[in-house]
């Protein structure tokens, strides 16, 4: 009996999906095309076997987007190399594909096929945007030297089989490779359309030099890798990311960056050593937003002479230092205001994470950083926006706010958010000591610390500037 319910529900469930797909098939292809680009492909191909009026469908899609997830990937890996052929190869050359993209698992066969489909596209249709993710068989953690050694020969193999696909290529994704001192440089130059480069766990050896040469890029994000130096020689270059880097000695050279507008950086400074912007930034004067994530860790960056940046930091427009360690004074950040006049938004997170590998063994080594503001109390015109996470109603907190609040005389909001909550720290650290919040609760507690700050001046903005955000 209680097979013959389920056979009955089955049925059920196969007249239902044969509605919806004679009711999706009554409407005009414009329309159910604009419908199925929404989904994402794979989901288009799974709605489309529902109707024969819309088997031929997939083959007219402007974007073909196929990002299989998890498990899917390593299981739909052959069958992806079918599919991506059979939608390809049975295409109009007349139809434009505004975009193709496809995740795949570094399997030499199926590369082999997903490439030469690809490239055969590329000589017969008009491809505007192709991406490629790679991702490994393993992931980085499991991954041996010979691994990592491994898939760098597999996928140098995989462009020089499929040149043509890499030509024209415009954003390329790869994790857990290690290069040969030649292949990076190959590679750039094969890819002669690539806008987008991203690098997770890839280089070309230990403390080895990464030159970027290439007149297209546009981003470039490079995520842990054993890269002593990292130099950048692109002229429309206007992102550029770098996450971890493991030598302090130069780790990033900007060299012809004329364009470049946007930098983030982010790691651990567990040395001494610490970098000072006016060198970093001598040939990038476009830079308009600046991201630094000090990972709750050492303060790895300088402060400086503001009239020494003040020529490099024009351009800078907004401004956001992540993870600052809890015990550190915050006041050193006053010199990137003081060199950066058209500075519009500042915005400062302060938390102490106890998740960190190194963190445990480096928390006594942090120390405040040596900062003293030099000349005349600054005026800045155009700061609008000051934003804190991890507020707290202490000194170091207060006498902050109050100077900038002094400095900026046309700030219009003032957003001070509680410390940011870390689920990893509390599940590995459960019985560790955490400091109470003294962030204002009541109305009275947050009138009483608006008045602290704006009583000192009367040429203060008003307090009704100050937010507290819950």
């Amino acid at each position: 009996m209680k097979y013959k319910g389920h056979r009955r529900r089955h049925r059920r469930d196969l007249h239902k999906a044969a509605a919806i797909g004679d009711r999706l098939s009554k409407l005009p292809n414009d329309l159910l095309l604009n419908i199925l680009e929404r989904v994402g492909t794979l989901d288009a191909l799974r709605t489309c076997v529902l109707s024969k009026q819309m088997w031929k469908l997939p083959t007219m899609l402007s974007e073909i987007v196929i990002v299989p997830r998890g498990c899917d990937l390593l299981r739909m890996n052959g069958v992806l190399a079918q599919l991506i052929d059979k939608i390809l190869s049975t295409r109009s050359p007349l139809l434009t594909i505004s975009k193709l993209m496809v995740r795949f698992v570094l399997t030499p066969d199926d590369c082999r096929s997903i490439g030469k489909s690809v490239g055969l596209a590329m000589a017969t249709q008009i491809l505007d945007k192709a991406e490629f993710e790679i991702v490994t068989p393993q992931n980085s953690f499991y991954c041996t030297h010979a691994d990592f050694l491994n898939f760098g020969k597999q996928f140098s193999t995989f462009v020089a089989d499929c040149q043509d696909a890499f030509a024209g290529l415009t954003r390329l994704q790869l994790q857990n490779m290690r290069f040969g001192e030649s292949d990076i440089p190959n590679i750039l130059s094969t890819c002669k359309r690539l806008e987008s480069l991203s690098f997770f766990e890839c280089d070309a050896g230990i403390r080895s030099l990464l030159h970027v040469e290439h007149a297209r890029l546009i981003e470039i994000d490079i995520t842990y890798g054993e890269f002593k130096t990292v130099e950048l020689d692109c002229p429309n270059l206007q992102r550029m990311t770098y996450d971890n880097w493991p030598c302090d000695e130069n780790p990033l050279v900007l060299g012809f960056v004329p364009q470049l507008s946007k930098l983030s950086l982010a790691n651990e400074g567990l040395s001494d050593k610490t970098l000072m912007i006016s060198q970093l930034l001598a040939n990038a004067p476009a830079v308009s937003d600046l991201y630094l994530d000090f990972r709750s860790e050492k303060i790895w960056i300088q402060p400086e002479c503001p009239r020494v940046l003040a020529p490099l930091l024009g351009q800078l427009r907004f401004v956001n230092l992540d993870n600052l360690p809890e015990e550190c004074d915050i006041a050193w950040t006053m010199f990137l205001l003081q060199a950066a006049p058209s500075v519009e938004d500042l915005c400062i997170s302060v938390r102490d994470h106890k998740c960190g590998s190194e963190s445990q063994k480096t928390r006594t080594k942090r120390t405040d950083v040596k900062w003293e503001q030099s000349g005349p109390k600054f005026k800045h015109k155009n700061l609008g926006k000051l934003t804190i996470y991890g507020f707290q109603s202490d000194g170091n907190f207060m006498g902050y706010i109050r100077c900038v609040m002094e400095a900026a005389v046309n700030v219009k909001e003032v957003s001070l958010h509680d410390r940011k909550a870390c689920k990893p720290c509390a599940d590995m650290f459960p019985h560790a000591e955490v400091r109470p919040s003294t962030y204002p609760r009541s109305c009275e507690e947050k009138d009483s610390f608006r008045n602290k700050i704006t009583l000192a001046s009367v040429m203060m903005a008003s307090p009704a500037v100050i937010h507290f955000r819950t």
